[in-house]
């Protein structure tokens, strides 16, 4: 792993991006933008599952009406995404947005631009720049057309920036991201634009953003599927952990099963995994515990002396570990709620 390139430090509501803050996972909502309750509720189960900035978008001024209602009862920072029309930009700062994402180039002239920049400004608001592949001019790249939106926010004195340049292309988006890193002293908000459906929006997505964390890149996180934002979350916290940027949390590990196993081993891992998302919320646990659903008895032990809490599959049973030492034998049908009992204990 390398050591994270220090940033210069934005903050996003009760969030910090850049500096030597955690690396964040943000969500996109895609309900109707004029319906406060729907949008209440999802924003509540995405900061369950671990979301700590959610982006709503803002086609037009009467969505920022909504906004209005929906930052008074949000639990989380709001962010607020905005194309070519400068005033919605405005009204959204009027209506208390924590964040924007736009692009200065597209809202039109330089003295639009300058308003949108003054009015965050003062009231410490910040932008993101988010460049996609789907929408380059002909000619830039996402590095240049990145670099340009940032010079006319710069020139009006306005530093609290944020940068993205996505692509649906996995090597295209960590080459852009690579170079872009070189190049400024922003935090990095990383993704890709169009990953796709859950298997291989989750893959691309994976590979794109693990390799770049790996290289120290990247200050912000979002995972875009075509699927619930819960799940991009989800797949988020997933990489920050595989690569230990994140500690917090309870983690599941299961072995693939062979002719060994004699044991229903996926569906009690599913059991397992689906209790603790309903028991214990990512938002409220606040320590490590590592959770191993293993099948038989050649890696099982083994897996169950590196967790807390362990089932190794035996011969229509599980032995239960606690951290590595065999407690008892646990019938099939009951493990995942022996599983969520210690848990508990863990947490007192």
């Amino acid at each position: 792993m390398t050591p994270r390139r220090v940033k210069r430090l934005v903050q996003v509501g009760s969030v910090p991006i850049g500096g030597l803050s955690p690396i964040s996972v943000q969500t996109m909502l895609s309900d109707d933008p004029y319906d406060v309750e729907t949008i209440v509720e999802h924003i509540e189960k995405c900061a369950r599952v671990g979301a700590q900035i959610v982006r709503l978008a803002m086609p037009d001024i009467k969505a920022t009406d909504a906004l209005k209602q929906i930052k008074k009862r949000s639990s989380l920072p709001i962010v607020s995404d905005i194309h070519f029309d400068y005033r919605i930009a405005l009204a959204a700062i009027e209506a208390g947005t924590d964040a924007l994402r736009l692009n200065p180039g597209n809202i039109g002239n330089k003295e639009n631009v300058r308003l949108v920049a003054r009015a965050a400004q003062d009231r410490g608001i910040p932008i993101r720049i988010g460049v996609n592949g789907g929408s380059l001019e002909k000619g830039e790249s996402l590095v240049s057309s990145a670099l340009s939106h940032l010079k006319i926010l710069e020139s009006e004195g306005f530093r609290d920036v944020v940068l993205s340049v996505k692509a649906s292309n996995v090597i295209e988006t960590i080459e852009a991201y690579r170079e872009l890193d070189k190049l400024v002293d922003c935090p990095l908000h990383i993704g890709l634009t169009e990953a796709g459906t859950f298997l291989r929006g989750a893959v691309h997505s994976s590979v794109a953003l693990g390799v770049l964390l790996a290289e120290g890149i990247g200050d912000t996180i979002r995972v875009s599927l075509t699927d619930t934002p819960e799940k991009e979350v989800q797949v988020g916290q997933e990489i920050l952990r595989a690569l230990n940027l994140r500690s917090q949390g309870i983690s599941v590990t299961s072995c693939p099963t062979c002719g060994r196993t004699k044991v229903p081993l996926k569906d009690v891992a599913d059991k397992v995994e689906a209790a603790i998302a309903e028991q214990f919320p990512s938002s409220q646990v606040y320590q490590s515990i590592r959770v191993a659903v293993m099948g038989c008895v050649v890696n099982g032990p083994g897996e169950a002396k590196g967790s807390d809490i362990a089932l190794c599959g035996g011969d229509g049973q599980f032995i239960l570990y606690i951290h590595g030492k065999p407690l008892r034998a646990v019938a099939q049908e009951n493990a995942a709620e022996i599983v969520i009992e210690e848990i508990a204990k863990l947490m007192l």
